[in-house]
């Protein structure tokens, strides 16, 4: 399991439900419910485990959004190990597809363009692969906790399976989005995570080709003047 190394003034329950927390995370590519951080750190009440949430959250280790089921997400504060720069290809629309220039996958950064992320929190099987980001525009997938401005990291794959996130790039229509992968009998399903939003089916005679499938979120942090 992995292991988020030990932040000073953290009790050793509070510690296990991080460690939980971000291994849960790698595994799933989501957070734990309430339920799954009692279940594995042998906290019988819900309340408790939402008492020892909210302490994570003021001393900034983990930020919530209680409107979302599973609405968690370590942060940068918690001490998380090494770390390393991930290029920052682009934008990828999450919403309606985002028409991309000629020629080119996704919308130019520079080179020097690039992320910070801790290795720890990538699976193991990901570390030291090449990987590559794209900044998030549109809120179809907020109920995966993917929202306007965040960052998500890639692995390059022309593949996927059936739920999994990724970057499309619709060849007949020149577009790209970030949506969660189907395959149907006769047709893709691109589906968000977004309830207002519908997915979108795209038959099989009709070019599609998977860029990357997302394998960390680093969400956007609001600057207070």
């Amino acid at each position: 399991m992995m292991m988020v190394r030990k932040s000073k003034g953290l009790g050793e329950r509070h510690q296990k439900i991080l460690d939980f927390i971000a291994s849960y995370q790698r595994e799933h590519k989501h957070p734990p419910s309430i339920r799954e951080i009692g279940v594995h750190c042998d906290i019988s009440s819900t309340s408790v485990v939402n008492y020892y949430l909210d302490q994570l959250e003021k001393n900034g280790h983990l930020e919530r959004d209680r409107k979302i089921s599973r609405g968690m997400r370590l942060t940068g504060n918690t001490p998380l190990g090494d770390m390393f720069r991930v290029p920052l290809a682009g934008v990828i629309q999450a919403g309606e597809p985002i028409q991309v220039p000629t020629n080119s996958d996704f919308p130019s950064f520079t080179a020097d363009d690039s992320v910070e992320i801790a290795t720890s929190l990538l699976p193991s099987k990901e570390k030291g692969k090449e990987l590559f980001a794209l900044k998030v525009q549109g809120e179809s997938m907020i109920d995966a906790m993917v929202n306007d401005g965040d960052i998500v990291i890639l692995k390059p794959t022309q593949e996927a399976r059936n739920g999994d996130m990724v970057a499309v790039w619709l060849n007949d229509r020149n577009e790209t989005t970030l949506k969660f992968f189907f395959k149907e009998k006769d047709r893709f399903r691109l589906q968000p995570a977004n309830p207002t939003i519908e997915p979108i089916f795209i038959n099989k005679n009709e070019a599609l080709e998977i860029k990357g499938k997302v394998v960390m979120v680093i969400r956007k942090v609001e600057r207070l003047n």
